[in-house]
């Protein structure tokens, strides 16, 4: 289900270099469900400079995990086969 929400940095973790490299951190929601975000940064830029109690804006894809959830395609679809998404922090997008 593609999915837009806005969040707070709540933990930055090591980046998934096995296949298509992702760069992962959770946000917290207002309603305080937190949500794993994995972006994939052989698609899309790195997000630099990112820290813990940042505001980032989210679209990409929603996914259920037995800890709650998981945004992945934060990016645009390669070839245009998968809608896009995108990261907003610091008044940069990274698609």
């Amino acid at each position: 289900m593609q999915v837009y929400g806005t969040g707070t940095v709540a933990a930055i973790l090591s980046e998934d270099l096995e296949g298509n490299r992702h760069q992962r951190f959770i946000i917290e929601l207002k309603s305080k469900q937190t949500l794993l975000i994995s972006h994939n940064i052989d698609l899309s830029s790195r997000i630099d400079n990112l820290f813990l109690n940042d505001q980032v804006e989210f679209s990409g894809e929603y996914e259920w995990i037995d800890k709650g959830g998981v945004i992945h395609w934060t990016h645009l679809g390669p070839e245009g086969k998968h809608v896009g998404g995108w990261i907003l922090h610091n008044n940069t997008i990274y698609q």
